[in-house]
Order: C-alpha cells, then structure tokens, then sequence
C-alpha cells in the first residue's frame, strides 16, 4: 500500500450529494465529511474517505476510525487511521466518476458525469456565486471582475495625485488631507494648485485680499496683498491716534471722559472677541486636520499589521517548504545508498575523526542509511558504535542490526526471523571479520516496529579495536567496509 502523496492530494473536501443525478450508495461517501468522495482513498479498516479530509484526519498523527466505532467493528491496529497505511482507491473513483452529475446552481442546466463535473464545469460555471476576497460578499462568478472595479467598497485604488493605495471607501477622506489634492485659489481663480502649495500662491497671490492688521481697533478697510503696505502706513497714525492719543489723552482732558473710556473699552473686548473668534476657527480647521490625519494614521497601521500577517505566512510557508525540501533530500540521500536484495555495504569514511567524536562522548553511535529486503519487504538499517557499547565499551568495535518501520509491514511476516550475518571487510579481500545470528523471536527487537526503529540488537564485541591499530588491512585510506547479508530463505 502506497503512502498518500502530500502535494499530488486534492485540496477540496467531498463533492455535494446534491450534484448527483442518482440516489446516493454508501460506499460513495465519505465517511468524515458524509459528502461524495473526491479522490477517495481506502484506510486499513476498509472506510475511505476524500483525500482532503483524511490528511486533515491525520494531520497530527494516526487517529481511530468513528465509521468503525459507530458499526461497533473497531479493532486495534486495523481500526487506527494512518497515512502510511491507507492508499488510493482508484476502483472506487472510477465507479464515481462515470456516475451521472447535474449543477446545482440555481439558472444553470449543466448536465454530464461526475468526471466531467469535476474536471470541466465546477470550477468555471457561471451561475455559480463566489465570495469576493476583498468585501467577502457573494456575486455571480461572471460578475467577479466588474464587482471589483466598480462596486466593491473594499476595492484597492491609487490616489491619482500622489499615488499612494487605498481602498474605495478611504479615497473621499484622503482627499482631504492629501497634500497633492489640487485645489483652486478663490481671490484669482487660478485651478490646479496643489494643498502644500496654496499657503505660497495665497502669499503672491495678486488679488489675494484681507483685512487690515489694524481691523480689531477700528479700521474696516480690505485691502489686496499688492496694497497692504500702502494701508498699513495709512493705518498707522490713526491706530496710533485712536489706542494711545485719544485714550490717553482724552481720558485726563475731556469732559466727555467718561464716554470715551466706555467706548474704548467697547473698541477693545469687540477686538478681542473678533481674535477669539479667529483662533476658534482655527481650532475647527486643526481638528478636522488632526482627525484626518488619525484617520489615515489607523489605516497605515492596518495596512502595516496586514503586511506583518503575509510576511509572517510566507515566512510560515517558506519554513514548510524547507521542511519539505530537507525531507525530500533525506530521501534521495537514502535512495542513493539503498539496496532492496538483504545485502548492504557500509562505507564509513573519515574514520580517525568519527572515533575521536565517538571517544569524546560526542557523537558515540551512527546509523546506516536503511536497505531493504525486497522492494515491499523489510526495512532495515545498522548500527556502529566506534568506541564500542556496553561489555564492548573502550576495547570493540559494537555492530547492531535494527529492523525499521516499513512502508509494508502489514503484508509481511512477524516477528522477524531471517537468519543476518555481519561483516567488517578485510580490504586485501583475505580475512573477513565475520559474525551471524538467528533473532530471537520472543525479543521486541524483532517484532513488528510501533516507532520509526526497534531496539537494536547485535554484537557488543564485534571487533577489538586493536585488529584497527597500525597497518591493518580493514583500515586503508581512513575508511573501513561493513557489509550485512539478510538471508532470504523462506520469503
């Protein structure tokens, strides 16, 4: 039985019953989202399921199959639900897709197989109402592209007068704060001038007028910009006469003191209730300013936490997607090494220093790549300990064999009873270092693997380390050979 693919696997859930044109048969269903299956696959137990729903099922390792309970037939192993154990049923998807299919959406008249359905007209009806990604509304598919350009309020547009993205419904408030925004100068009519340039056209502005900065102690004359020293002068003397000659003076020689003081007085809160009006206004125009500028503030910060949230799922893919790189790697590295007949060599270089990490504590064992017994038979790898293990420690070469989980396991005999022979190769091809066990059966090394390994199981003293001293034939080059022979009989 063949693992599921991750990356070939559909990625939508069961087809709606109501798409068939014929009463529903059970063994079409699938058993986690009670819907057609799409791409069925067949667990262990027998269930299937869509291949989208059992990844889903499986994604945090192997779970008990509920069509099982609820038929009261749930039996450990078989009933467990695991990837390695499930496989594609094509039998069952050929049977589904040459069942008659119709479309279910509402002025469609599509009718043809479930193939047809699947591969042609699901996808691309055009009765069908899809979710706009931006509003999240439903329209018509055919009405997607026109939805967003002209009517979808969530829809991203460009100021056309300084270029930054907004959406639809956040353009009219930029418009008021944008400093690119033309505007047009209501003393010369002159159009076109932009926001951060109107203070400089109002202060060159021929026609620009304005009060006299004397208004506020009497002076009601409005004069243009080209005229306003001209009035200034002219104000000045009678400025002058009115706040310091006529109320200083008339103040202590008048008889009509008292009158004057009362419209001095008058002249003076009515200046400074015309300055408190000014100031008010200004206030006004700062805080629709200011709450413009909040405004467009909050929405930077949404844009920001929105581009922090991609980069962070890209981030989380790219992570994936090196995770999946380096297991792919792992399995050509295996692949290159692999052996499918019992008989595996081991060639381990860089001998000296692999010893000295194993005498260090460092790195004290190493695993083989795994070989195998036939193409679907048992999978296997071994494992040295260079400065030895146990009654071996310091003085042996320690050589284990391990039985690993397989893609197959189900379909082959347990526990483990092949006869293995070990050997560290003598490289004149003279006098091989040889040793050979029968496993005992009782042992948990032998049965049928529940984790990625078993225990290893071996030969603690395999070789003196003195037999690698000096000139040895086992040792050329900084490398040795081990070689393992699985014995076949009987398989």
């Amino acid at each position: 039985m063949a693992r599921i693919s991750l990356e070939c696997s559909s990625s939508l859930p069961g087809i709606p019953l109501s798409v068939l044109s014929v009463p529903m048969e059970n063994k079409y269903k699938c058993q986690q989202c009670l819907q057609v299956l799409r791409k069925p696959v067949q667990a262990q137990c027998g269930h299937r399921f869509c291949v989208h729903c059992f990844k889903q099922l499986t994604s945090s390792g192997p779970k008990p199959c509920e069509a099982c309970r609820l038929e009261e037939i749930y039996e450990e192993p078989i009933s467990i639900l695991n990837s390695n154990e499930a496989f594609s049923d094509n039998a069952a998807g050929r049977e589904i897709a040459s069942l008659p299919a119709r479309c279910v959406n509402h002025g469609c008249s599509w009718t043809g197989s479930m193939k047809e359905y699947e591969a042609q007209h699901e996808s691309c009806c055009e009765f069908e109402r899809v979710r706009c990604e931006a509003c999240q509304s439903f329209i018509l598919r055919t009405e997607k592209e026109r939805h967003y350009e002209r009517e979808c309020e969530e829809r991203t547009l460009n100021c056309k007068y300084c270029k930054v993205t907004f959406t639809f419904k956040d353009i009219k408030a930029h418009d008021e704060i944008c400093q690119k925004f033309p505007l047009q100068c209501k003393n010369c009519g002159k159009k076109k001038i932009a926001r951060e340039k109107m203070n400089d056209h109002n202060k060159s502005c021929a026609k620009s007028k304005s009060a006299c900065p004397y208004s506020e102690v009497g002076c009601k004359y409005v004069v243009r910009m080209v005229n306003s020293t001209r009035q200034v002068n002219k104000c000045t003397p009678l400025s002058q006469h009115l706040c310091l000659s006529t109320h200083v003076q008339h103040r202590t020689t008048c008889p009509h003191s008292h009158m004057i003081n009362c419209w001095m007085d008058t002249l003076f809160v009515t200046a400074l209730e015309n300055i408190v009006c000014v100031l008010n206004r200004e206030v006004e125009r700062s805080s629709v300013t200011i709450e413009a500028f909040s405004h467009q503030h909050r929405l930077d910060q949404d844009k920001i936490e929105n581009l922090s949230n991609k980069v962070r799922q890209l981030e989380r893919t790219l992570a994936m997607r090196d995770l999946q790189l380096s297991e792919t790697e792992q399995v050509v590295r295996e692949l290159q090494f692999c052996t499918f007949d019992g008989v595996f060599v081991w060639k381990i270089s860089d001998f000296a220093r692999r010893r000295q990490d194993a005498v260090g504590g460092r790195a004290p064992a190493m695993f083989s790549p795994a070989f195998y017994s036939s193409k679907y038979g048992y999978k296997m790898c071994l494992r040295l300990y260079l400065n030895g293990d146990g009654t071996g420690r310091g003085t042996h070469l320690s050589l284990f064999f391990v039985v690993m989980r397989g893609k197959c396991d189900a379909l082959l005999k347990w526990p483990f009873g092949q006869k293995v022979t070990l050997m560290l190769l003598d490289q004149n091809n003279r006098e091989h270092i040889i040793d050979a066990f029968r496993p005992d059966v009782t042992s948990t090394s032998f049965q049928r693997p529940i984790s990625e390994m078993n225990i290893a199981s071996g030969c603690p003293l395999f070789c003196p380390l003195a037999k690698l001293a000096g000139k040895s034939p086992y040792l050329r080059d900084d490398t040795i050979f081990i070689k393992a022979i699985v014995d076949l009989t009987g398989l």
